[in-house]
């Protein structure tokens, strides 16, 4: 039975493992079970000798939600790096314990992040949305836990006080809002109408696209906002359709189901998505309700990714879940547990604060590592006494101090007659 099929049953390493009842502990109990340190640790000093980790991990993703889409993908992503690990079998074993973000509406989060740290994981893996992520941060790296985002793009989380606990292996939404703005420019358009969530991920989205529109010598001539939970976006769209824009950016998530059949008579290929709706269609809109719209995708193209989209689809039918219709997000989650795995090995602990302590080095952020490109080869460099350098699915990445990845790739899609997408350039 499927991860988002079944109510409750007890947790195991693989993506069977579900979202059960709900825990309840006081916050001194939270923050022992997130800060507890091994016995390995203890005795080994930190050094790069024996292992014989089990590194418990949680999913805050959505299940549920408007970024509901990008469950499926993101889930799978970290189910499939945990088996890989567990397979290896090179000193660390992972446990997951995985749950539903939900989103700012239905608050999902609010009973299932206190379910994962009564846990005792040392890290999150969580949540896609920006703004749900905000919901929780403290309360998760309050509690001395990770909280790891494989798709968060705000701005804000460069600098938030986190105690050196939060990381993404997604790129802010500066480079994304500069492609997008510099992409709508290029296409010959000089003005531009916004349709964005009124949230960090919409508003930081959008102030950096106009940024990088303006500068390029076009103007926003509206910009129309909605909240999360609205149901009905007929005064944004008439207002910005009243501005007679060459063309319109939608900055949305799940809405922009809605939003799409209001635009109807608006060229299609004047419309610009970004990675929060950019999704398969196909089910949704009759053929032809996207031809030639555009959108941006942070991550590699599927050609470069190899095998790891088969690999995908295999764990997925393993776990009797339906197959994957897009990859979103799924190589950055992989990446993710991988990282949090390799530190966990190169500290020699499965603390938060011990594995935080290690994230930018395994990256290759804070010195000359040696490259490794596989979970086995990377741990092999640390069993051995050597410092590795991880590329990953998703990139180099190469976190900074901040936990930021800095280096990216954000790739450009146009929509097919069968409203499905195709990556047209990075």
């Amino acid at each position: 039975m499927s991860v988002f099929a079944k109510a409750s049953a007890s947790r195991s390493r693989t993506l069977k493992s579900v979202i059960g009842g709900i825990a309840v502990v006081s916050v001194s109990a939270i923050v022992l079970a997130g800060c507890a340190s091994t016995p390995e640790a203890e005795e080994n000093g930190g050094d790069t000798a024996a292992r014989d980790l089990t590194l418990k991990i949680g999913t805050a993703l959505p299940i549920s939600g408007n970024l509901a889409f990008l469950g499926p993908p993101e889930i799978a992503g970290v189910g499939l790096a945990a088996k890989e690990i567990n397979e290896a079998d090179l000193g660390i074993q992972i446990e997951v314990t995985y749950g539903d973000s939900g989103d700012t509406d239905n608050k999902a989060y609010a009973t299932e992040v206190p379910r994962l740290l009564s846990e005792g994981v040392s890290a999150i893996i969580g949540a896609a949305s920006s703004g749900t992520s905000k919901q929780f941060i403290d309360d998760v790296t309050g509690a001395g836990v990770i909280q790891f985002s494989p798709a968060n793009t705000s701005a804000d989380f460069t600098t938030w006080d986190d105690n050196g606990l939060y990381w993404r292996t997604a790129p802010s939404d500066v480079l994304q809002g500069e492609v997008l703005g510099n992409l709508i420019a290029a296409d010959g358009n000089e003005t531009l109408g916004i349709i964005y969530l009124n949230d960090s991920y919409g508003t930081g989205l959008t102030e950096f696209t106009t940024e990088a529109f303006e500068g390029a010598g076009g103007e926003v001539v509206a910009a129309e906002s909605y909240n999360t939970g609205d149901t009905s976006f007929d005064a944004q769209i008439s207002t910005v359709l009243a501005a007679d824009p060459d063309a319109i950016a939608l900055v949305a998530f799940e809405e922009t189901k809605t939003i799409v059949p209001g635009l109807a008579g608006f060229p299609t290929d004047k419309l610009y998505f970004v990675d929060g709706n950019l999704a398969d269609y196909s089910a949704d809109f009759p053929a032809g309700t996207l031809t030639g719209a555009q959108g941006t995708l942070p991550g590699l193209d599927t050609a470069t990714l190899g095998t790891f989209t088969d690999d995908l689809q295999a764990f997925v039918a393993e776990a009797g879940d339906a197959e994957l219709k897009d990859y979103s997000y799924a190589a950055e989650s992989y990446d993710a547990v991988i990282l949090l795995a390799l530190a966990a090995l190169a500290a020699n602990s499965v603390d938060g604060a011990d594995i935080a302590a290690k994230l930018q080095e395994v990256s290759g952020g804070s010195g000359d590592g040696e490259k490794a490109t596989t979970f086995a080869d990377a741990a092999a460099i640390i069993l051995d006494g050597g410092v590795v350098d991880f590329d990953g699915f998703s990139g180099p990445i190469t976190f900074d101090e901040n936990g930021d990845p800095t280096e990216a790739t954000i790739g450009i899609y146009t929509y097919n007659e069968d409203n499905t997408y195709s990556r047209t350039a990075n």
